[in-house]
């Protein structure tokens, strides 16, 4: 199923974000790390209680695990943003510095 993948791809980002390892991570929420990589593998979903500890453990909004927009293929993104940029020319300079400060 998508939804897990999508989940457990966001979990990891997150932890990463975080800068936690899987093991801490794990410890944090009471579970084995093997179960923690099934789950960011989307091999496995985890429970509803568990979901609440790892949003928990990683002091997140629970609606920012739901938020995929950015785990779309790159062709998908390029469009995505000419066309915000094409609705907002007069923002195409500080997206410029934004993106030039991102890859410099």
């Amino acid at each position: 199923m998508k939804l897990k993948k999508s989940v457990g791809r966001r979990i990891k980002e997150i932890r990463k974000k975080k800068g936690l390892s899987q093991e801490k991570l794990a410890e944090l929420v009471d579970i084995e790390q093997n179960t923690l990589s099934c789950i960011e593998t989307g091999n496995n979903f985890c429970t509803a209680e568990t979901l609440e500890k790892i949003i928990n453990a990683l002091e997140i909004d629970p609606t920012e695990l739901f938020d995929f927009g950015h785990q779309k293929d790159n062709e998908t993104l390029l469009q995505e943003i000419n066309s915000m940029l094409k609705k907002t020319p007069d923002k195409i300079p500080e997206a410029y510095k934004v993106i030039k400060a991102i890859i410099n």
